[in-house]
């Protein structure tokens, strides 16, 4: 297969590097922890050639990158293109660099929805993997993480809107800086424990800086055991998230809920929707990937014939 590009997915704690075929398909895929916040002295290009040097001098090919990259602590900040937005319109708002010389890199905006009357609410790289999991007309999609976004795709497959719930840095925070976590034993997984905290979580909207605290009164009492608080905990924080995410946007049980991200992470959010009478289908892989081949197609970066 003859490259195309290299696809890059530049995290605030991972680097991922792909060699894209002209087809559209993987050639090769490499990963570090060298994600834009473990960058010293803002050296992104060092970084950059650590991975996929070889690619670049081998190839020529152009690169098309996604994720915090581009945000003001990445290498260049790329301005926020406003919803509704499609491959196309960030086809036409990409920011460009050159590497070395030789190779362009293009950069893909993040998205920005909402008002100054309302609040902002932002993504960078959720967008691109929207684009490459092929969703159907008028969705819903949840994009599970540090910072999960539930994201609305209309008739015309535009993303129109979303929402961020800070649900995965919280439990990073109560878990390793709280209270909380003095009552854990964390390296099991207990599913009955996460179900438990899903259903108390759900139930509790309202309540929600108040049933948190049963992650530990359920330790001290002995309903929960320490290998078990971490899941209730979870139940309990993605159990308030879907709750929200439902009394305010309004999601319809007409149609499923498409997941798109982590293993893992993804049927945990599979499991609480469930438990709120919801349907879900799970995203295809290398969705990432898919983004950014339309991305690039729409940019004329790389032939549409190919495809």
């Amino acid at each position: 297969m003859k490259p195309s590009f290299i696809s890059l997915d530049w995290g605030t704690s991972s680097l991922r590097a792909v060699l894209v075929s002209e087809e559209g398909a993987v050639i090769e895929a490499r990963s570090a922890a060298g994600g834009v916040m473990s960058v010293k002295d803002r050296q992104f290009e060092a970084s950059l050639h650590a991975i996929c040097s070889d690619w670049i001098e081998n190839f020529g090919c152009p690169i098309v990158a996604s994720g915090m990259i581009g945000s003001r602590q990445g290498w260049v900040e790329a301005p926020y293109l406003d919803c509704p937005a499609t491959p196309a319109t960030a086809a036409r708002a990409l920011t460009t660099l050159q590497i070395s010389n030789r190779v362009d890199m293009h950069i893909i905006p993040g998205l920005r929805c909402g008002s100054k009357t309302t609040m902002y609410d932002v993504m960078r790289g959720e967008e691109t993997q929207i684009w490459g999991a092929d969703v159907a007309p008028d969705s819903v999609c949840v994009l599970p993480g540090t910072h999960s976004k539930w994201a609305f795709v209309d008739e015309q497959s535009r993303i129109t809107r979303f929402a961020t719930y800070m649900t995965g840095e919280l439990y990073g925070l109560l878990t390793k800086h709280g209270i909380l976590g003095r009552l854990m034993e964390f390296g099991g997984s207990d599913k009955e424990a996460f179900v438990r905290g899903a259903k108390l979580g759900l139930a509790q909207l309202a309540q929600a800086t108040h049933v948190i605290f049963a992650a530990r009164t359920a330790g001290l009492t002995g309903e929960v055991p320490p290998a078990g608080l971490p899941d209730y905990l979870s139940g309990i924080l993605i159990g308030v998230e879907v709750a929200s995410a439902l009394a305010a946007e309004k999601v319809s049980a007409e149609r499923p809920i498409n997941v798109i991200g982590d293993d893992d992470l993804s049927s945990r959010y599979e499991a609480a929707l469930q438990l709120a009478g919801l349907r879900s289908v799970r995203a295809r892989d290398g969705a990432t990937i898919q983004g950014h081949v339309r991305v690039a197609r729409e940019a004329g970066i790389v032939a549409c014939e190919s495809a």
